[in-house]
């Protein structure tokens, strides 16, 4: 294939050596001649492990060569990458213009191209940038239709710096967000070997590379706020920090990072509440261990709000305890959702496949007795007489019983699902509304 790599810099570079390494012939573009010239004499415009080699292998083959002129780099180009920059504004906010430049001059270039071109997107970028705000710039400058004419497709990177050439050869995943199933097949193509290759929509692709980042940056300061605390608790941190790593199962694995209802239980409030604690008595700031809590209330809230929206009274939740398959009601985040619906004046049913008032025992008999009194006459032993009685019905956990409840809705009534339980294609009748999708 023939690729143009527009942006010398970073991504790139390493971009353009690691494909021309692969067999494509590769053309890169800068408006920094010294960057194009350190390419052309098969050097590396930038300090990076394993990739002069690189690029001097590609320069002697005649796989890659550079060039300061989008126009002279893009006669039969089958992909076009964009990989400029997209700096940050004083205000926190992104700026496009680098990218909106790059794609205007290619968009010129492809009016005489006479093939279908795929522009490809690298450069880090807000979800909607790529179709709202550099496609009608490709479409200006070019007089043509994207997806008729030209493809466009959006493909993040994922390279750190130090290991950038490992980690293009060995991602886990290739994503691709394209547009059309052209553009799409010629990235598979590009990439075909490369880690598994995922094809979504554009925008998924675009806050794919956010969601990475934050994580990132999330796990290195939850690392470093555990350590301070350590520290004054004279633990050693990196010891606590290395048996906390071994558990793939549960901590570095999947759980926990599917979108749903807030946390509750007899665990997870109550030793983050001893945490915090413990961190003011030692003085310490921990801004993330202490926002926990927080963003936990915010969710629960937007539950709330959710139900309101709607503007309807008579109210019927699935599943009350905090956790599906148990009868533990403690700290349960539905029984704050429905005190609160409760005292607004909402007429409320509720059902539980798995409580049964008769037989709670000891602290959940008490929570239930001190904290929900309203439970007993709301109750009820059967999903149909809820749903039946309700204009709007909340599935609060994901008890099996309630994946087929969709089913069971008239036209007329809502079904709010707070956990991802039921599939929206399974509502006969009604609206459906998920918390967080």
């Amino acid at each position: 294939m023939r690729v143009v790599v527009v942006g010398l810099g970073y991504v790139g570079s390493v971009c353009s050596a690691c494909l021309a390494s692969r067999g494509a012939s590769v053309v890169g573009v800068d408006s920094n001649e010294f960057k194009v010239d350190r390419i052309e004499a098969g050097l590396s415009p930038i300090v990076e492990t394993g990739l002069e080699p690189m690029i001097a292998e590609a320069r002697k083959s005649g796989a890659l060569r550079a060039t300061t002129t989008i126009a002279e780099a893009m006669p039969g180009a089958d992909v076009v990458l964009l990989c400029v920059g997209t700096p940050s504004a004083e205000d926190g906010s992104l700026s496009l213009e680098h990218v909106k430049r790059a794609a205007q001059e290619v968009g010129g270039a492809l009016r005489s191209a006479g093939r279908f071109v795929t522009v490809v997107m690298r450069s880090t970028m807000l979800p909607g940038s790529v179709e709202d705000e550099i496609l009608p710039e490709l479409e200006r400058a070019s007089g043509l239709r994207a997806d008729a004419d030209f493809g466009v497709a959006y493909n993040p990177e994922f390279l750190r710096e130090g290991s950038a050439v490992a980690d293009f050869f060995g991602a886990e995943l290739t994503v691709i967000g394209a547009r059309d199933p052209r553009s799409a097949e010629a990235l598979r193509t590009l990439y075909q070997g490369i880690g598994e290759i995922v094809v979504t929509p554009v925008r998924t692709a675009e806050l794919l590379k956010y969601v990475n980042n934050a994580y990132h940056a999330l796990k290195v300061t939850f690392a470093n706020e555990i350590g301070r605390l350590c520290k004054r608790e004279g633990i050693d941190s990196h010891a606590v920090m290395e048996l906390f790593c071994r558990d793939t199962r549960l901590n570095l694995g999947r759980s926990y990072l599917k979108p749903g209802f807030a946390f509750g239980g007899s665990c997870l409030p109550k030793d983050l509440r001893a945490l915090n604690h413990r961190a003011r008595v030692r003085d310490l700031e921990l801004p993330v261990v202490q926002g926990i809590l927080r963003s936990n209330d915010r969710h629960v809230e937007e539950a709330v709000h959710l139900v309101e929206r709607l503007k309807r009274r008579r109210i019927g939740v699935l599943g009350l305890s905090f956790k599906a398959g148990t009868d533990d009601l403690r700290e349960s985040p539905i029984l704050r959702v429905i005190g609160a619906l409760v005292g607004k004046g909402y007429s409320m049913l509720l059902h539980d496949p798995h409580l049964d008032l008769e037989r709670l025992l000891g602290a959940n008999r008490r929570f239930v007795e001190d904290e929900v009194p309203y439970l007993p006459e709301r109750l009820r032993g059967s999903i149909r007489e809820v749903v039946e009685a309700s204009e709007v019905i909340v599935v609060a956990n994901g008890a099996r019983e309630y994946r087929e409840v969709g089913a069971m809705l008239k036209p007329g009534q809502a079904l709010v699902d707070l956990v991802h339980a039921v599939d929206p294609a399974s509502l006969a009748h009604g609206e459906y509304h998920g918390l967080a999708w």
